[in-house]
């Protein structure tokens, strides 16, 4: 079997695969959100601390609750890094320095994961499992309930109320994310991934030294990295370290992980929202834009020129023999198109335009389908966006799902898409303009560039992911990329949540005639040239200067 063959056989299994379980999953999910009822272990968390999971909130009280939620999080996380030399199960690791448990505790809790450290060399057993991997399963679930409250905004009407962040963030998190991260631990641990508790071992001599690794609960944090679009990585390597993801198998299981709840939201927005046909528009447009960023990359590598890579079959630098080009390329498009973050390869080492398809893939947004939660509210966000622009097409008010969206709410939209581009062009100048953090690259010209607009484009979206040759542990990296990462996480937060309490607000119109038909394949497509127009004309000067200059070159 030939190589682009493979590649094709298992984008065909994974689809399948995704398309069996979206309707059942996303009603699971629907159901979860929509239940008036409280479980014994969750009235016990409620309990705990101290919340009332019926008191329904606005959307002012909703974004306290989760940025306080957020707040403590990020303080507990950085307090554990730093109290890390003298907890047990240490491993013996000295306590992490003050900028980067700033810039990881900021990382794992905005849900982007991404790590300037090696992490089988800096965080012990205890970090990793009661900070890191809890944080993996919460940031998920403020996510999810963020979307969540959003489409309350369409579906209420005259009330202020978006429901309780509590109710949602507890639901989300023990009814959703910890029983199929259990499913999916036991069947990574089955295929060959470790889960376990040991110390530091030898596991090589060769002259000059040895190879040593440490064990862990490998298989338990990978399967939440991957289901909750977190993506950090119990070793540096992150998923192309066999302890982490050993076969093929578990490769093609583990981008299912990663696209699974993004995919299966749109069908439990159409659930809640009363109409399947809008949630399937939304998934449409998801999954034109997904096949299409993979059918693209996988041709940038395997389009090969030189006889290097002709004799290789694909351009297999820094990518793993056991995964070939195929099984990387679709990976690499999964996680760059979520907030995952994750890599089974490198990313850096792809060709010119292979590493600007990823780039691009989460400048749109990380909409296709985007991270837990963060995906569907993106998405929506694009929506009201384009049927304002069919609205002016055809000189009348826009509506969508029957709440027309006026100046505040176009308002609140056009914030929402401005806030991560200018975090990361602005921060990407100043790092190549002042004249020390240049120095962090490897590589100069084109992919030196490309390096730190990946590095800003990853930390603003929420993603995670990296070009390998930026040395990113620096005062100006790890505070600038935290600073970055808070920002695009909870400034896109509030104006979804302002514009959540705007729609529920507001009194349903009626359909006419002249309603925009969002459910057909006509919004499908304006919705996806919406998209990549307005992501082409905010990055492409960026991406000329990078990417693009290194591809054609």
């Amino acid at each position: 079997m030939g190589p682009v063959l493979a590649g094709v056989l298992q984008l065909l299994a994974l689809t399948g695969a995704l398309a069996l379980v979206h309707v059942p999953f996303g009603n699971h999910m629907a159901r979860v959100y929509s239940s008036g009822k409280h479980l014994r272990v969750e009235k016990w968390v409620y309990k705990g601390i101290g919340a009332d999971p019926d008191t329904e909130m606005t959307w002012p009280a909703y974004l306290r609750a989760v940025l306080a939620f957020s707040a403590v999080g990020v303080l507990f996380l950085y307090l554990l890094q730093r109290l890390q030399g003298v907890l047990p199960g240490s491993l013996g690791f000295s306590s992490v320095d003050p900028a980067q448990s700033f810039n990881t505790a900021v990382s794992f809790v905005t849900n982007t994961n991404w790590q300037s450290y090696y992490g089988e060399q800096t965080m012990g057993h205890v970090v990793q499992t009661a900070g890191l991997a809890v944080q993996n399963f919460v940031s998920a679930a403020v996510g999810m309930a963020v979307a969540v409250a959003l489409v309350r905004g369409f579906t209420r009407s005259r009330t202020g109320e978006l429901g309780n962040f509590w109710s949602d963030l507890v639901r989300g998190t023990l009814r959703i994310l910890v029983p199929v991260a259990v499913v999916a631990a036991v069947i990574l641990v089955a295929c060959g991934a470790i889960q376990n508790f040991s110390g530091i071992h030898e596991v090589g001599r060769f002259v000059g030294g040895s190879q040593q690794w440490n064990g862990g609960a490998v298989a338990s944090q990978e399967a939440i990295k991957e289901l909750g679009t977190n993506g950090g990585g119990y070793f540096n390597a992150n998923s192309a370290h066999p302890y982490e993801n050993p076969t093929p198998f578990t490769n093609l299981f583990e981008i299912f992980l990663i696209l699974v709840i993004p995919f299966s939201l749109t069908r439990t927005f159409g659930v809640l929202a009363g109409s399947v046909r809008q949630g399937y528009a939304l998934l449409a447009t998801m999954t034109t834009i997904w096949l299409g960023f993979t059918a693209l990359m996988m041709w940038t590598e395997f389009a090969h020129h030189g006889p290097a890579l002709q004799a290789a079959g694909g351009a297999t630098e820094g990518k793993e023999v056991r995964f070939g080009v195929g099984g990387s390329s679709i990976f690499a498009v999964a996680t760059t198109l979520t907030s995952t973050g994750a890599v089974d390869s490198f990313h850096s080492s792809f060709t010119g335009l292979g590493g600007g398809v990823a780039m691009l893939g989460m400048m749109l947004g990380e909409i296709a389908p985007g991270g837990t939660g963060s995906g569907l509210y993106g998405i929506l966000i694009m929506a009201v966006i384009a049927v304002f622009i069919a609205g002016l097409m055809v000189g009348r008010t826009p509506e969508y799902l029957g709440k027309k969206i006026g100046a505040r709410e176009m308002k609140l939209a056009a914030a929402y898409i401005l806030v991560t581009p200018a975090l990361v062009l602005v921060l990407t100048a100043a790092s190549m303009a002042l004249p020390t953090p240049p120095h962090s690259t490897l590589n100069s010209g084109p992919h030196g560039f490309s390096e730190v607009l990946y590095a800003f484009t990853s930390a603003a979206n929420n993603n995670g992911s990296a070009f390998a040759g930026l040395n990113a542990n620096t005062d100006w990296f790890n505070t600038m990329t935290g600073l970055a990462m808070l920002l695009g996480r909870f400034l896109p937060m509030v104006f979804v949540l302002a514009l959540a309490g705007s729609l529920a607000r507001q009194r349903p119109v009626p359909v006419t005639a002249g309603t925009l038909r969002t459910e057909k394949p006509l919004f499908t497509g304006l919705l996806v040239g919406a998209i990549l127009i307005i992501t082409g004309l905010t990055y492409f000067p960026a991406l000329a200067l990078g990417p693009l200059a290194e591809g054609l070159a």
